[in-house]
């Protein structure tokens, strides 16, 4: 019999063949997916950014025994009951040295708006252990609470002292290690007097690398002890540095507590400056409205920038706030990433943040500053 050449190639089962694309399709796809388990695997080098708890200044937190207590109270002076709430926004970070995320957990991350993709060198500095990295957090809030008290009890009128205390060597290589100690009062660099770290910093980078004189009190004594600064880049420019954690320690005339575990880091201030100017005065603050915001803040009521300012805006969304309050310094990386229902305004000071929260209460918010676009 003469085979019929239109019939389909049969195999000795009797089954037609496989083309030769489908063949080269399912291969394609088993090499894909070989690929994709391996990236899932590999160290990325980037941590991803996203909202991250969001906490009422005016409102209560849970202690270290599991307890709901006020965050802001006060001993020594009459409070007053408060209303709506001020929202202190934070990031949380997903990945750390140890464990990157995958890059399919990278590729969900640039498909969403509300959290970034960013090199991990910028969250978890080369050499510096996630321990290091931790008690650096914890003594930026520490030092942040301390500064948002200043700056609103010097709003009320209060007068508070101010002085630089050492929190402790960054680590055990570190040019103050064995020269100065948890404790110590900073009292001046050489022959200056100094209150302020941003001035401390300046007077270390005028010397460019010479050893700096200071003046300390330990245990009720004074005494000068040098250190010799080591240069480190710092975001592309040069620095010189002593390698001290520093705190500034206050006289405050009444007792603020602030309550709040597991958070580092200094964005937290300027609210919670507002939360402890409501605390502390007659009436809400607020109006009852649920008012977010974020910024640094020093004792003379300078708000400053912070990092990821555009999940700090995505978590005040979810967490129900219409308002927010930015630093000014933040808000163009703010513009044209605002999520829908959320308003947000600029601030450069505490009286400005003020200003606008008894805006929003009155009602009328025309004549504030915004973060837009123009």
């Amino acid at each position: 019999m003469i085979p019929d050449e239109s019939a389909p190639l049969r195999a000795r089962t009797g089954r037609p063949l496989a083309p030769r694309r489908t063949v080269a399709g399912v291969w394609a796809l088993v090499v894909a997916l070989v690929a994709l388990a391996a990236l899932t695997f590999l160290p990325t080098g980037y941590v991803i950014q996203q909202p991250g708890p969001v906490y009422n200044t005016i409102g209560s937190a849970v202690d270290g025994d599991g307890e709901d207590v006020p965050l802001i109270s006060v001993d020594g002076a009459e409070t007053y009951e408060t209303g709506g709430a001020l929202d202190l926004t934070t990031v949380q970070v997903v990945g750390n040295r140890d464990r990157t995320p995958s890059w399919f957990e990278l590729a969900l991350a640039w498909l969403d708006a509300s959290r970034a993709v960013v090199p991990i060198d910028a969250v978890f500095p080369e050499g510096q252990t996630t321990e290091q990295r931790e008690e650096q957090n914890t003594a930026l809030m520490v030092d942040s609470q301390g500064e948002a008290t200043a700056a609103a009890l010097t709003q009320l009128g209060y007068d508070v002292g101010a002085q630089l205390q050492v929190v402790g060597p960054t680590d055990d290589e570190s040019p103050a290690e064995g020269i100065v100690q948890e404790g110590d009062l900073i009292l001046a660099a050489d022959g200056e007097a100094v209150t302020d770290i941003d001035r401390l910093k300046a007077i270390v980078n005028e010397g460019a690398g010479d050893p700096v004189t200071l003046t300390i009190e330990r245990d009720g004594e004074d005494q000068d002890v040098e250190i010799t600064p080591e240069e480190s880049d710092v975001d592309g420019t040069t620095t010189w540095l002593i390698g001290v954690y520093l705190t500034t320690a206050f006289d405050f005339p009444i007792d603020v507590t602030i309550q709040l575990d597991d958070v580092g880091g200094p964005s937290a201030g300027t609210m919670f400056a507002l939360g402890i100017i409501d605390t502390l005065t007659p009436g809400e603050l607020t109006g009852g409205e649920q008012i977010a915001g974020t910024g640094t803040i020093d004792a003379e009521g300078t708000v400053g920038a912070i990092g990821g300012i555009r999940q700090k805006l995505y978590g005040a969304r979810d967490a129900g706030a219409d308002w927010f309050l930015a630093p000014a310094s933040n808000c163009d990386e703010a513009v044209g990433h605002v999520p829908d229902g959320l308003r947000v305004f600029s601030i450069g000071t505490l009286d400005d943040a003020l200003t606008t929260v008894e805006a929003i209460a009155e009602g009328d918010t025309s004549e504030l500053p915004t973060c837009a676009a123009g």
